[in-house]
């Protein structure tokens, strides 16, 4: 039908647009009309008879889309002038409806003289399209001023637009539904940008407080829980006496009651289970941490039979180094060990370290392990000799005849020149990372019961590795339980040893054994330090300063009871170099079981720098701080693979 006129529309431009320029032989026709009504009234006048049909100008378009003028005969209105019912394939009828035809090609035919037969009916008289001439369709084929049939929004009417004003309602149902979720969802937001953080503060800043007063027993700061002390510890062990008749508090514990803890770095704020091969002590098992975790108020550590990393054991080693360690106390550990007194071969540890050294770290304890000494003398060469070899009894005054000692010298000795990389407090303290072991677990096989190993390892070495043992044998209370170990040391340590039998019950969970030591020194008075070991809340055996004392054959002068800050280590391993297995007997998984950890000090020294792993007297945090690569990569097992050097030496390398 056609298109109402609207008075608010600008007439189009009179030029005409074609889809193709008219041909000359293009024939004018005229047919008869008759009147058509508008649908809506608007002004739309016929011509008289014969004449032609005048449509209002902003028509143009659709009018030229239905003859054909426009889109090149093309499209679902294109007009074809050459349809079987002739040129006037168009027309309107008394209703007012189309009626078309198609002629068998899309493409115009040249006109004939012949003009159709007369319709029955009047019909509205059309001009044809001129021919198409050309198949090129011209850029600019509409009115830029027409209406867009497919987007009223840019068509405004004001009647209509007025008809929707009229409906308009501010407080439609609607309305307040949209107003209520934007008001919901900004709440929120301003909640959890604001609020949280608010209400989170309170507690958080208390427990933050509560974190900075107890960092001071830690340089690192990684104090996540309140207090060093394990709530699930009893209160009647929250005090000691020592051996010395001091009284001795708790400063820390951990009763493993939480089930299900991750030793993973990062995941635990006093133990990190590592990921390596010990090859230290030639180890036959993968140190992984998903070997260690909590069940039934228990360290649980397990022993599989698997192949890792090209070995066929895995197994886990607990260390806190750096994270917690303590200078002098009371150390103690409750262990069901794995297996059981006629499985031969395991090897499960408690022991400490100077936080200096990296247990596994190969770089971190080269010229620093086992070293426990502050003089500046030939002790701290490398292979405790001269430039020359000399003194002989140091080249072949270690077993059978071989060199004494393979180590590469003291790296931070009291020798070290002044201005060289060096830990402090300044370069004439002799820095260490000294070794005690609580217990290292074997079985004697002449009578299948488990003993603990318990030592002290130190350098630089006495002539055949043999200390002066006087008192240490005199220390020795129960000799039918406690005997000195016959191993003494090697070219890479020194040992003083001793093992004890422990109950026989102690293994795989089913019974429990206590081991301890008591460590205590003082730079101030040296000769009044010691270490005395506990099997079951029993006394072992005990090493004093004169143990220690210089070798007028080595040349060396007194070594020390350790005064430096020491970190703990709790492992299950497996090495020949300890104990030959026995595989016939051995059974995987296996696990060893750890009941709690507690360290005690003198109440007139506990807390403050004694539980730091960076006291003012002995230094450690800047100094680890700036040797990343060998304190974080255990592949390095030299000082020199990390990319460091060793300071020099005054007496042996000059400055």
């Amino acid at each position: 039908m056609p298109v109402a006129y609207s008075a608010r529309r600008v007439p189009p431009p009179s030029v005409q647009y074609y889809a193709a320029p008219s041909s000359s032989s293009s024939v004018q026709q005229t047919l008869p009309y008759r009147r058509v009504s508008s649908g809506r009234g608007q002004h739309r006048r016929a011509q008289s008879s014969q004449g032609t049909v005048q449509l209002p100008p902003q028509n143009h378009v659709a009018h030229g889309v239905a003859t054909g003028s426009i889109g090149a005969g093309f499209g679902p209105y294109a007009h074809d002038p050459y349809s079987q019912h002739g040129p006037q394939a168009m027309y309107y009828s008394p209703r007012q409806s189309y009626a078309r035809s198609y002629a068998p090609s899309r493409y115009s035919y040249a006109p004939t003289a012949q003009q159709p037969p007369e319709p029955e009916e009047p019909m509205v008289e059309e001009k044809p399209a001129p021919h198409p001439t050309t198949a090129t369709v011209p850029a600019y084929m509409w009115d830029a001023k027409d209406p867009e049939l497919d987007d009223a929004m840019h068509n405004p009417d004001p009647r209509i637009d007025a008809a929707l004003d009229r409906r308009l309602r501010l407080f439609s149902s609607r309305g307040w539904m949209n107003a209520s979720a934007m008001i919901i969802i900004l709440l929120g937001l301003l909640m959890l940008f604001a609020g949280y953080p608010i209400i989170a503060f309170g507690p958080l800043a208390s427990i933050n407080a509560e974190k900075a007063a107890a960092a001071a027993s830690n340089a690192t700061g990684n104090i996540p829980i309140p207090s060093l002390v394990d709530k699930d510890t009893p209160s009647s062990a929250l005090t000691r006496t020592g051996s010395d008749g001091k009284k001795y508090k708790l400063v820390f514990s951990d009763e493993f009651e939480t089930p299900g803890r991750s030793f993973y770095p990062g995941d635990d704020p006093y133990w990190q289970a590592v990921d390596f091969h010990y090859w230290p002590t030639g180890d036959l098992e993968w140190y992984d941490p998903k070997a260690a975790t909590t069940a039934d108020g228990k360290l649980v550590i397990t022993m599989t039979q698997e192949n890792i990393h090209g070995l066929n054991y895995s197994s886990a080693m607990l260390q806190s180094w750096n994270q917690f360690c303590f200078t002098t106390g009371y150390f103690e550990v409750s262990i069901s060990m794995p297996g059981s007194a006629r499985e031969v071969g395991f090897w499960p540890g408690a022991w400490s370290m100077g936080n200096l050294g990296r247990a596994g770290y190969g770089a971190t304890t080269e010229g620093t392990w086992p070293y426990s000494y502050d003089a500046c003398d030939l002790g701290t060469f490398p292979n405790q000799t001269y430039h020359n070899g000399t003194p002989t009894a140091d080249a072949t005054g270690g077993i059978g005849g071989s060199e004494l000692s393979f180590l590469p010298g003291q790296r931070l000795s009291s020798c070290t020149c002044e201005g060289s990389d060096h830990p402090g407090p300044d370069v004439t303290v002799g820095r260490n990372a000294p070794e005690i072991d609580i217990v290292e677990a074997r079985i004697d096989t002449t009578v299948y019961v488990g003993q603990a190993s318990q030592s002290l390892q130190t350098a630089p070495f006495n002539y055949q590795y043999q200390f002066p043992n006087a008192s240490a044998i005199q220390s020795i209370t129960n000799t039918s339980r406690t005997v000195l170990n016959t191993y003494k040391g090697g070219n890479s340590q020194q040992a003083l040893s001793a093992q004890s039998y422990f109950n026989t019950g102690s293994y795989g969970g089913n019974a429990y054994s206590t081991y301890a030591y008591e460590w205590w020194s003082d730079p101030d008075s040296r000769n009044d330090g010691y270490v005395q070991w506990y099997v079951e809340g029993d006394k072992t055996w005990k090493v004093d300063a004169s143990s220690l004392a210089g070798d007028d054959i080595t040349l060396i002068s007194n070594r020390l009871i350790p005064e430096e800050p020491m970190s703990m280590i709790l492992n299950f391993g497996m090495a020949p170099s300890f104990q030959e297995q026995d595989f016939t007997t051995l059974q995987f998984p296996s696990q060893m079981f750890i009941e709690y950890v507690r360290v005690y000090q003198r109440e007139d020294v506990a807390g403050g720098d004694s539980i730091s792993c960076s006291p003012p007297s002995h230094p450690t945090a800047d100094y680890i701080a700036s040797h990343p690569e060998a304190y974080q990569n255990p592949n390095f097992t030299t000082w020199a693979q990390a990319g460091y050097t060793f300071p020099r030496n005054r007496l042996f390398d000059g400055c």
